[in-house]
């Protein structure tokens, strides 16, 4: 029994002693011979007691007449603390009736329950609304009984009314927080058990459900009434679960193999905890369930192969340095010829992309194989991801005989390839880097082999090129282009525009990311992609990044000065930038400097920079969160994130990458992924963004899956300071409601 029923309960006996006692005096107690003038002693103790009893029942006790207004005839002490009115008020209905403070809403019914009840000579038992004093609405609870006369006919009601508005409230916030935590617990992407000691399930979510192949946690837990011998695959295992529970408490990390519904093997990770009574005994288990197949057979791939690539079972990353080192002593010792070849094939996004990345893998095994033909046994094919291969092709005494070979690949790797879907010519791009000629040693080699196989690529594809004097002239240019980076922060050389983030409800601008430009007197402006990676590269990217952070906030400061409508400004942070231990305090250095409030900036990560050091980030996060800046994740669905990584991260939006944004109209499993990271980050309490929107098609899309807010050209390109000024309260979204 709960406290509140249990304090109901006595209340109640007690109001029956209180009304079985109201007929008369106590036995042994005789009205006086005086009763109509002064009574008796004893007579003045008991009602004495009498009055000190009542005073102090938690409550209101009263009696009243049978009437058409029920007008009272006794209203206790405790009146005032229930109605906020004084016992008088309410006597003979003089200044008010007691049916006349009861709710509205609830008066007729609770008329019609006393009338029930008294017509049944049973007592009533109620709760219900009054109109206190004060003017707040109270919940009361109400019992009493008909008073009969030696007729059996009802003269009276007599009663016990309390006040139980703390208690309804506490009964409404116990459901809330019941509603919150079912919410949390069928919602959660992990699986959630709790357990009897001997291996039944007492309670399971949708989650661990769907982990063991169950349509529902309810068949789970009929279907599994043995869990160490119908789920785990070694039933030693659960004994060893059972040995560590005993001897710690709880467990963590425990991996094991268990059987799903349909007979499927699969691998699951378990945190879990002892759960015990009063007493110290263990009544049960609870804690959660992660599926690790993918991620053991992640591990058991890299375990079991080393060395080559598990897709076309060419030579890894790791085998090919360790024979081109082998080979390149070789070379030196006997005076011979080493060709490193990069190959690369032409538009294979394309396909993989159009036709799917199953497609995608055929094409590039197929590939592998027709290099394989190409060359010798004791050369080398290696793959070093995606669509990029090298060759190393030893023994060769001159250029002219790699460059046969070379040859030999762009023939063969040209040849139709056909499929179900239909016939492709794909081509290839090549370059070429010698021993001695281009480089002594394996990073060189690699290097200049790349440098030549882009270099191919600018020259028309399907063709190939040999590192040249040339090229080290480019070289020569990228050393300049740095040179000049290095001094274009003290020569003011940067400058920013700004691409609006627009609110797909109300289609106004809420947001804008803020992109770098640099503008070289004698060249005009730079593309980012020349000058970002190669600051990146060189470390400029840290300094670069904090003056665009400063830029940012002190536009953003001028805007809001100017009067214009306050917006949030995102600035990028890249990975160097964010490895830096001092990125907090920078932060809030150009916070104070500016004048900026913290609420205003929000700070992008890229996805796969979020995977890096999960540790160390989620600490750095929470300090950044702690200034009170946004966080927002960049081209999301084009990395690796860990969901159960993901869901600690103080994360405020998701920004899905333009890629997925771009075939939504046409692409079924573009839009299939979009949806899916809508769902994902709502279910995270997260606002979602879209790239790369550039047609009304697109924000229709959006908008029926609740896509919170959008970017792209559709919106605006990326426009300076003053031209988004002008754009700022306005609504400038095609397509959506105002």
């Amino acid at each position: 029994m709960s406290t509140a029923d249990h304090s109901r309960r006595s209340a109640a006996r007690l109001s029956e002693d209180i009304l079985h006692s109201w007929s008369g005096l106590p036995d042994g107690v005789s009205p006086s011979p005086r009763e109509s003038n002064v009574p008796s002693a004893r007579e003045l103790e008991y009602m004495r007691m009498l009055k000190t009893l009542l005073g102090n029942v938690d409550g209101m006790v009263y009696r009243c007449r049978d009437d058409a207004h029920w007008t009272m005839e006794f209203v206790s002490e405790g009146c005032e603390r229930v109605t906020g009115y004084q016992p008088r008020d309410l006597m003979g209905n003089g200044r008010i009736t007691y049916e006349s403070i009861t709710h509205p809403e609830d008066k007729t019914w609770v008329r019609e329950a006393v009338r029930s009840a008294l017509a049944a000579r049973t007592r009533f038992d109620l709760e219900y609304r009054i109109l206190h004093a004060d003017g707040g609405v109270r919940w009361v609870w109400e019992r009493g009984t008909g008073v009969l006369d030696e007729h059996g006919r009802v003269i009276a009601i007599e009663g016990l009314i309390q006040d139980v508005t703390a208690r309804r409230d506490a009964v409404q916030a116990l459901r809330e927080a019941e509603r919150r935590y079912r919410g949390l617990f069928d919602n959660a992407i992990e699986g959630i058990f709790r357990t009897t000691p001997d291996g039944h399930y007492l309670d399971a979510n949708p989650a661990l459900a769907n982990i063991y192949g169950f349509s529902s946690p309810q068949e789970l837990m009929d279907s599994l009434r043995d869990i160490g011998r119908q789920l785990y695959v070694d039933p030693q295992r659960r004994e060893e679960f059972m040995r560590i529970m005993r001897a710690r408490g709880s467990v963590t990390g425990f991996e094991s193999q268990v059987y799903r519904k349909n007979g499927d093997i699969i691998w699951i990770s378990e945190n879990a905890r002892a759960l015990f009574d009063a007493s110290g005994t263990c009544v049960g288990y609870e804690g959660t369930v992660e599926d690790i197949t993918e991620r053991k057979r992640y591990q058991a791939r890299i375990e079991q192969q080393a060395n080559y690539d598990t897709l076309t079972g060419l030579a890894n990353r790791s085998l090919l340095q360790d024979r081109l080192e082998q080979a390149l002593l070789t070379a030196a010792t006997y005076r011979t010829k080493l060709a490193v070849v990069f190959v690369d094939l032409d538009r294979f996004k394309l396909i993989n992309d159009s036709l799917g990345h199953h497609v995608g893998d055929e094409l590039l095994k197929v590939m592998a194989g027709r290099l394989e033909s190409c060359v010798r046994e004791c050369d080398t094919v290696a793959r070093l991801g995606g669509d990029e291969f090298v060759v190393l092709v030893t023994g060769q005494s001159a250029a002219d005989q790699v460059r046969s070979v070379v040859e030999r690949m762009l023939t063969v790797v040209s040849q139709p390839w056909v499929t179900e879907h239909g016939e492709f010519n794909v081509s290839c791009s090549i370059g070429v880097a010698l021993f001695p000629n281009d480089g002594t040693d394996a990073q060189t080699l690699l290097k200049h082999a790349d440098s030549a196989m882009y270099r191919a690529k600018e020259s028309g594809r399907n063709n190939f090129q040999f590192f040249t004097r040339e090229l080290n002239t480019l070289m020569t240019e990228r050393l300049e282009l740095e040179s000049r980076l290095r001094r274009a922060l003290e020569r003011n050389q940067f400058l920013l525009h700004y691409q609006p983030r627009v609110d797909l409800t109300s289609g106004r601008i809420i947001g804008a990311e803020a992109l770098i430009r640099w503008q070289l007197p004698d060249q005009g402006l730079v593309a980012p992609g020349r000058f970002i990676p190669l600051a990146e590269e060189t470390g400029l990217i840290v300094p670069i990044g904090k003056w665009v952070l400063k830029a940012a906030c002190a536009q953003n400061r001028r805007w809001q000065d100017e009067g214009r409508e306050p917006i949030v400004v995102s600035v990028n942070v890249s990975a160097r930038q964010f490895r830096q231990d001092n990125l907090v305090r920078t932060v809030a250095e150009v916070l104070q400097e500016t004048g900026l409030e913290p609420r205003y900036l929000e700070l992008e990560l890229t996805e796969s920079m979020v995977m890096h050091d999960p540790a160390q980030l989620v600490a750095m996060l929470g300090e950044l969160k702690r200034l009170g800046v946004h966080i927002a994740v960049d081209d999301f669905g084009t990395g690796y994130s860990s969901l159960s990584y993901l869901k600690r991260f103080p994360v405020d939006r998701l920004k899905v990458d333009r890629s997925f944004v771009e075939h939504l109209a046409t692409d079924a499993d573009d839009a299939s992924i979009v949806r899916a990271i809508i769902t994902l980050g709502h279910n995270l309490g997260l606002k979602v963004v879209a790239e790369g929107v550039e047609m009304p098609q697109q924000v229709s899309f959006l908008q029926t899956h609740h896509c919170d807010e959008a970017q792209g050209f559709l919106f605006g390109r990326p426009v300076g300071a003053d031209a988004l000024a002008q754009l700022l309260g306005r609504r400038i979204a095609p397509g959506v409601e105002a």
